[in-house]
C-alpha cells in the first residue's frame, strides 16, 4: 500500500507540474541565488613609478584570438605565447612590443613611436583589476602611446620602419588635434577642465577665418563712435589702459573690466586662498602687496576682500612677467607660474614678435597696468614708494607715469600720495623736435 501511495503522489505531482516547468518556490529560490548583493570595494590608484614599467595593453586587428591560442597551446601542451617588451638604450620612452605564439613562424610586433601611436591622441585610459578576496579594486591609468597595435610580421623577413598607409593613423594638424582635445574634455572632463577648454577656444576664435567673416559683417552695421576712437588713440600715444574721460567717479574713469577681463577673474586665487591659512607667506611677492595684508585681513566683506585679492594678484603676474622678459632675471621670478589664459594676454599684448626683449613703450604700457591696478586697491589714493622699488625704478618717474594716467600728486605728512580726480584731465603731450643742421 506505501509503495502505491508513492507511485499515485508522484503522478499527481508530474500531472500539476508539467515537463519543463518547475515549482514557483523552486524558481524563486534559484533567482535570489542569481541576484548578487553590492559589493563595497576599496578603490586604489595606482600612478606611475619611475622604477616600474607602467602597464601596457596590446590589441591585435589582424583577427587573431590570444585567448584561444593560449587555449589550444595548453591542450597540445606548448605553453603561453612568449611575450617581451624592448626598450631603445639611446631613446629610453620609445618601447617595442612583441608576442610570439608557440609553433607559429609569425611575430606580433607594436610600437608606441609609429602608427597610431604618433597620431596625437590626448585620450587616457584606465586599467582595473578587483580583488574578490579583498574587495580592492585597483586603478592603473594607461596613457594613449602605452597602447600598442599588434601588426603581423613574418620572422625572418626584413620590414620597413615606415609604416603603409593601410597601417597608419591619418596625421592630424595643431588644429585638428586641438578640436579633438577639447571635444573628449568636454564629453568626458571635469567641470573645471570643461570650462577652460571654453575659454582657451574662445581665445583662439580670434585669429579664425570664419568668425572674423562674422565679425566683419557685424563690424558693418556697427555706428562709429568718434569720442571712443579718439580715447582709443590717446591710449596708444600715452600708452595708457583704456580709460573714459567723461567719467563721474574714479572707478569708472579706468574701467576695471577692461584691464582684467572676466574670463581671467577665476585664475587669481592664489593671494585669497593664501590668506586663510594661519601663517601664510607672502615672501615671495612685491613689497606692495606684503605691506597691504595687515589691512587686506581687516576687510569684513568677503567678495571685496576677494576682489582686491585678485587685484593684487594681477599685479604681481604683471611685474613677474616684466622681470622675465629681462636679461638678469633670478630663477625664482622664471620659476613663477602665471595662468596660461593670463600668459596668453600678457605675450599678446607686450611682447613683439621680432624682437626677444620688451621694447620701451610695451614697458610703459604694462607699468601703466600696474599703477591703475595700485590705484584700485588703494582706494585711489596711493602712496607710490613701495612700488616704485617692486619696478625697479625711482619715485619720480614713477610720480610723472602717475601724472600722465591724470592723476594729481599730492602730500601729507612728508608723503606723497597719487589720487585720481575726475573727469580726467591729462597733460599735453610734449612732442620732441629735431634741431635742424646748420
Amino acid at each position: 500500500m506505501d509503495s502505491d501511495a508513492e507511485d499515485t503522489k508522484s503522478q499527481v505531482e508530474n500531472a500539476e507540474h508539467p515537463k519543463g516547468l518547475e515549482p514557483l518556490a523552486k524558481k524563486a529560490k534559484k533567482k535570489q541565488k542569481k541576484e548578487r548583493l553590492p559589493v563595497q570595494a576599496k578603490v586604489q590608484i595606482l600612478h606611475d613609478h619611475p622604477d616600474k614599467i607602467p602597464p601596457i595593453v596590446g590589441y591585435f586587428p589582424s583577427g587573431f584570438d590570444p585567448q584561444k591560442a593560449l587555449d589550444n597551446d595548453s591542450e597540445s601542451g606548448l605553453g603561453s605565447p612568449n611575450i617581451k617588451v624592448y626598450r631603445n638604450k639611446k631613446m629610453p620612452k620609445r618601447l617595442q612590443l612583441v608576442v610570439s605564439p608557440n609553433g607559429s613562424s609569425v611575430d606580433f610586433v607594436g610600437t608606441n613611436y609609429s602608427g597610431e601611436a604618433t597620431a596625437g591622441q590626448k585620450c587616457m585610459y584606465a586599467l582595473g583589476v578587483f580583488d574578490k578576496e579583498t574587495h580592492a579594486l585597483k586603478v592603473v591609468p594607461i596613457a594613449a602611446n602605452k597602447i600598442f597595435r599588434l601588426d603581423p610580421r613574418v620572422r625572418g623577413l626584413e620590414y620597413s620602419d615606415k609604416e603603409t598607409e593601410s597601417s597608419t593613423a591619418v596625421e592630424l594638424t595643431a588644429k585638428e588635434r586641438a578640436d579633438r582635445a577639447r571635444y573628449t574634455t568636454i564629453l568626458w572632463g571635469s567641470k573645471s577642465s570643461i570650462k577652460m577648454a571654453k575659454k582657451i577656444h574662445a581665445l583662439r576664435q580670434e585669429g579664425d577665418p570664419l568668425s572674423q567673416k562674422e565679425l566683419d559683417v557685424k563690424l558693418k552695421n556697427i555706428v562709429v563712435n568718434k569720442e571712443a576712437l579718439e580715447s582709443t588713440e590717446a591710449h596708444v600715444s600715452r600708452n595708457i589702459p583704456p580709460y573714459d574721460a567723461s567719467a563721474t567717479a574714479p572707478e569708472q574713469a579706468y574701467p576695471l573690466e577692461k584691464i582684467i577681463p572676466n574670463v581671467e577673474w577665476d585664475y587669481l586665487e592664489d593671494i585669497y586662498y593664501l590668506l586663510q591659512q594661519n601663517e601664510a607667506d607672502f615672501k615671495g611677492y612685491p613689497t606692495f602687496i606684503c605691506n597691504r595684508i595687515d589691512e587686506l585681513k581687516k576687510i569684513q566683506d568677503e567678495s571685496e576682500k576677494r576682489k582686491v585679492c585678485r587685484i593684487f594678484s594681477y599685479i604681481n603676474h604683471l611685474i613677474k612677467f616684466k622681470e622675465q622678459q629681462a636679461v638678469n632675471c633670478s630663477a625664482s621670478t622664471r620659476a613663477h607660474k602665471i595662468p596660461s589664459i593670463v600668459h596668453h594676454k600678457f605675450s599678446s599684448m607686450f611682447t613683439v614678435p621680432e624682437s626677444k626683449w620688451l621694447p620701451s613703450e610695451k614697458i610703459n604700457l604694462l607699468i601703466s597696468y600696474v599703477l591703475v591696478l595700485t590705484l584700485f586697491s588703494d582706494q585711489f589714493r596711493t602712496n607710490y614708494t613701495d612700488i616704485a622699488k617692486d619696478l625697479k625704478m625711482s619715485s619720480v618717474p614713477v610720480r610723472q607715469r602717475y601724472e600722465n594716467l591724470g592723476c594729481k600728486i599730492i602730500r601729507e605728512n612728508k608723503l606723497f600720495y597719487a589720487t585720481l580726480p575726475v573727469p580726467l584731465q591729462f597733460p599735453e603731450l610734449r612732442q620732441r623736435y629735431k634741431r635742424k643742421r646748420t
